[in-house]
């Protein structure tokens, strides 16, 4: 007899999937028995970093990461960062156990009462199989739906008793994706470009996913575009010190609509370009400005407030439109590149502006530092693809966990996890992660000691004064040796450039708390 164990076992190594990510509960142990091995297992803490470290891992290696969570209670602590993976376009394929199917009709101690509808909507697909040997079908599928663009998680809810009953093979089956385009619509799009007087690039996380960087250069270049970052893209896709950048997009309303209104043409690929996060009124677009948007998510494409739009993988349509030929001459826009002086005194802005002088050259940020962002942007600029990743919804408790999964995808790479003191807390757990895999990651905590970011959306909204956002009392120099991750402090120049050094040239992981005022 074969098992339905075997059987999943044999497909997840066909597929690549040999790196489970996960919490262990009682109803997922069967599935582990002569475990594999070729297999590793991540463990993590709470089963938000596991979902988080599972993300990191699939956006690295551009291939669906499988996640083992405990029923109700795990999938419930994993939803947020779920929310995030499903954001992000992270194919994921999750599995949950469930108690065993002969007591499911008495509501037995951790069973899921109705188990694929708690990760909805933020899953592509769910199932619980009406047979235990049907679970295997129901992998190979979750698998081909979360790698369909666009991408994003689905879930496998399997009774704990079925990893042990008899079960068919299933064969991987080739998967071609990539969707290229309407031809015609894309070249009347390049007919506009070619006729524009002065276009511009908003290119959004699809382009990192996608592969479209060197596209995204040969295209600006060849149509002397400026390029904006859209808002709140999770991925860098475009060199941020070149002269045609222009940066990054604001996600209000009004201020887009200025960015922009220099511009007769726009093209928004890779991510959507009217993302607001306070409320507005006025226009989505300046009124002489055409827009078109390219994108692999219909759903996006359909509640955008204007434009013509082409359902294609963002690096084959600028691929195509990198192709179609150069313009009549039009004027070089004009570079957004300043000689601004370096900070001296200690502030975000140094803090960035020192990782990018001291950072190794193969380093690859992942942030969750909301209030540090602007300095960031201005300091720390991304020059090589797939170097930089975060939060796609907002979310916290995302970057440290998702660093880790990052450094298991990318091994040798320096990884840096950029995090604010507040966004660290909710998933510090991953540290633990970090260091039963000796991970080169280098965890840097803006300590400020509040919700900084609370705070200036308090004074968005007038508030005189905002309630819970005082973290003063955290000592993370003591949480991540806690952890077993050596630890510094830093609250001079000095000492930050010293503790940098350290943490850049260490094997492991450690941690930085940077005091910032």
């Amino acid at each position: 007899m074969t098992t339905v164990r075997e059987i999943t076992i044999g497909l997840l190594r066909s597929l690549g999937m040999t790196r489970v990510f996960g919490n262990p509960g009682s109803t997922e142990l069967p599935m582990f028995r002569d475990f594999p091995q070729d297999f590793d297992y991540v463990l993590g803490l709470q089963e938000a970093s596991v979902l988080a470290m599972a993300d990191g891992y699939a956006q690295a290696t551009r291939n669906a990461a499988l996640v083992n969570l405990h029923s109700s209670a795990g999938v419930g602590h994993a939803a947020g960062n779920l929310f995030t993976a499903f954001k992000n376009q992270a194919p994921l394929v999750v599995t949950a156990g469930q108690q065993a199917r002969s007591i499911l009709p008495f509501e037995p101690f951790l069973h899921a009462e109705r188990p694929t509808e708690f990760p909805r909507p933020f899953v592509k697909w769910a199932c619980e199989p009406a047979r235990a040997a049907d679970v295997p079908l129901a992998i190979a599928r979750a698998y081909r739906i979360a790698m369909t663009p666009p991408f994003g998680p689905c879930f496998v809810s399997v009774p704990v008793d079925d990893w042990d009953r008899p079960g068919e093979a299933v064969a991987a089956r080739a998967f071609a994706m990539g969707n290229p385009g309407d031809r015609a619509a894309l070249d009347q799009l390049a007919r506009e470009l070619r006729a524009a007087k002065r276009p511009a690039l908003v290119l959004g996380a699809g382009v990192a996913r996608d592969r479209g960087w060197d596209a995204a250069i040969v295209l600006a270049e060849a149509q002397l575009a400026s390029v904006f970052v859209a808002p709140f893209a999770p991925r860098n896709v475009f060199p941020e010190d070149h002269a045609l950048f222009q940066g990054f997009l604001p996600a209000s309303r009004g201020e887009i609509v200025a960015r922009l209104a220099p511009h007769d043409l726009v093209i928004a690929v890779g991510g959507p370009l009217n993302l607001y996060h306070t409320e507005a009124e006025g226009p989505h677009l300046p009124p002489d400005t055409a827009l078109w948007i390219i994108d692999d998510n219909p759903a996006m494409l359909s509640w955008a407030p204007g434009g013509n739009a082409i359902l294609a993988d963002s690096g084959m349509a600028l691929a195509h439109l990198a192709a179609a030929g150069a313009p009549a001459a039009r004027p070089v826009p004009a570079s957004r590149r300043s000689a601004a002086p370096v900070p001296v005194e200690m502030s975000d802005a140094l803090v960035m502006a020192r990782i990018a002088a001291l950072r190794p050259a193969d380093a690859i940020i992942v942030e969750e530092a909301p209030s540090s962002r602007p300095a960031m942007q201005k300091w720390l600029p991304m020059l090589r693809p797939d170097s930089f990743y975060t939060t796609a919804g907002g979310g916290l408790g995302y970057a440290l966990p998702a660093s880790v999964g990052v450094a298991l995808a990318r091994p040798g790479e320096r990884v840096i996890a950029l995090l604010g003191d507040g966004s660290a807390m909710y998933s510090i757990q991953a540290l633990f992660s970090a260091s039963k895999a000796a991970l080169p990651i280098s965890v840097i905590v803006m300590a400020n000691r509040r919700y900084e970011a609370l705070e200036h959306f308090g004074r968005h909204f007038g508030l005189d004064r905002v309630e819970g956002t005082d973290l003063s009392g955290l000592d993370f120099r003591a949480i991540g040796e806690g952890h077993g991750v050596p630890s510094r402090r830093a609250a001079t120049p000095e000492e930050l450039d010293a503790a940098l050094a350290w943490s850049f040239a260490e094997a492991g992981p450690t941690l930085i708390e940077v005091i910032v005022p």
